[in-house]
């Protein structure tokens, strides 16, 4: 049976379709409690998941009955009534099993009750473990317990919620019926499991920092605002967690990660969710060659614990994560991209009418430094299919990078780019708080000027430069670009348990 999206399942649409099976179900439920039988108990005590129990008994031959007793319990998603026998598929979180309901073994009173289930019930069994004669895995029910009474039916089994909406909006649906769903959420949680597992190995101490910041830094993004009562304060959800681990730098915690859930008040798209999860880490008496070193690893990693290997498709090709990553400086893609040499110490002037003649939009207040990213997003960025380490940032969009040792308008920042998209960004900390106290008041101005997304002046971060922070590297990896990328996923919402959607329609 199908379940329609809203607002075709309108349950005034008495006598038919879904409301109709609710009020069968309903009915159902109402029997069983004028018999004194609760269909909805408080607990059921298993023995072994699904799992468990193909790995213990998988090997079994066809036609095998044993005594070995197992409790187990699971969804219904299949059923197939056969007279005496009713075959039931029930599956939880680990696999499936089937169910051989025999009307000698449970009895009259539970095999009509098993006949009266419905798909989508969970059911708790205690039974022996058997193979069928034509070799099925299952367990034979000496008993059989209703967990939970489903009032609603499942989607259909084969199609799914038909709207794509409908699916992230009713995720519990989707997660019901939807193999590929499922698998993405696997691949993200094991793709976090991994990077813990990598840090741990490399000395990094797992920490948390607010959520609520007093100021707005760490990133280029307006922010939400929020108010204190209490304080009578505003608030801002935080954008990044940047200059808190830092200062945990400062105090001498030397190898810092964080795993955090970040804000940003900007658009919905397949590529952006207004909140999102970062790793940011930052090591001391490093630089960005032992960031990106260890970025390589994490993700190589990450792929190998998920996936089981280390090649994945990228646009058709197929790409092993465990190659060494090509770097290549972001003003060397923009000069291929345009045909003219370009760096940040070019005339202004001139940067503007590169951009002109590649129809790249200007502002008033930007420097040469932020048109040639803006030029290599335009001619470039598209373009890189396997992972690659975009480099040496101009000064201008790097407010929190060191300058490059050997060229004084670029920083030793990179991003990790790959498949088009920007999945990681690193670099050497800034740690000179003069310089660092005049790349805030460029960032204030800038947001005094108009710019929703500049920083403020974090006197308080200043602060802690001022007690000395040693030699910095410093990374941040998108967790949901990465699960894309891991899963083949094309919409950033296939790897978030629950998106943001504008509100439903009543």
């Amino acid at each position: 049976m199908s379940d329609e999206p809203d607002p075709a399942e309108s349950d005034e649409l008495s006598g038919s379709g879904l409301a109709a099976e609710k009020a069968r179900r309903l009915g159902l439920l109402d029997e069983m409690r004028q018999q004194g039988l609760n269909p909805y108990p408080y607990r059921f005590d298993r023995t072994h998941t699904l799992a468990e129990v193909r790995r213990t008994w998988g090997e079994l031959e066809p036609g095998v009955e044993t005594d070995d007793a197992v409790s187990v319990a699971g969804r219904i998603m299949l059923k197939r009534d056969s007279g005496k026998l009713v075959f039931a598929t029930i599956r939880d979180r680990s696999g499936e099993v089937q169910l051989f309901i025999s009307k000698a073994v449970v009895g009259d009173d539970a095999f009509a009750a098993a006949k009266a289930l419905d798909l989508g019930d969970w059911l708790g069994v205690d039974g022996t473990v058997m193979t069928t004669r034509k070799g099925e895995l299952s367990v034979k029910p000496s008993e059989l317990a209703l967990l939970s009474k489903a009032i609603r039916p499942m989607p259909d089994k084969w199609h799914g919620l038909a709207d794509v909406d409908t699916r992230f909006r009713q995720r519990y649906a989707d997660l019901i019926v939807n193999e590929e769903a499922r698998r993405n959420f696997e691949i993200r949680h094991e793709t976090i499991a991994s990077f813990r597992r990598t840090l741990a190995t490399h000395g990094f101490i797992e920490v948390e920092t607010p959520v609520l910041h007093p100021e707005v830094g760490g990133a280029h993004a307006r922010p939400f605002t929020t108010h204190h009562n209490t304080l009578d304060m505003d608030l801002y959800l935080r954008i990044a967690v940047e200059l808190y681990l830092k200062r945990l730098i400062v105090g001498g915690m030397e190898r810092v990660y964080e795993i955090a859930r970040t804000f940003r008040n900007e658009g919905v798209s397949t590529r952006h969710n207004p909140e999102f999860t970062m790793m940011e880490l930052y090591q001391a008496f490093g630089d960005w060659n032992e960031v990106m070193d260890i970025s390589e690893e994490l993700i190589t990693t990450a792929a190998r614990d998920a996936l089981g290997t280390t090649v994945i498709e990228v646009r058709g090709e197929s790409v092993d994560l465990a190659e060494s990553w090509p770097r290549k400086r972001m003003i060397d893609y923009a000069s291929e991209g345009t045909g003219v040499e370009l760096h940040p110490s070019m005339p202004l002037l001139d940067a503007r009418r590169v951009a002109a003649d590649h129809d790249v939009f200007v502002e008033d207040r930007w420097g040469t430094g932020k048109i040639i990213e803006e030029l290599f997003e335009k001619t470039s960025e598209s373009s890189i299919v396997r992972p690659t380490f975009v480099t040496g940032h101009p000064v201008e969009i790097s407010p929190l990078a060191r300058v490059d040792r050997n060229d004084p308008y670029l920083t030793e920042r990179f991003e990790i780019f790959v498949d088009g998209r920007e999945i990681g960004n690193g670099y050497s900390e800034l740690n000179d708080p003069v310089e660092q106290r005049l790349r805030f008041e460029e960032e204030q101005a800038a947001k005094e000027a108009g710019d929703a997304e500049a920083g403020s002046l974090d006197e308080d971060y200043l602060r802690a430069l001022e007690y000395g922070m040693p030699p910095t590297g410093g990374l941040g990896i998108g967790i949901d670009r990465l699960a894309m990328l891991l899963a083949g996923a094309d919409s950033i919402k296939e790897v978030i348990l629950f998106p943001t959607l504008r509100p439903e329609a009543n």
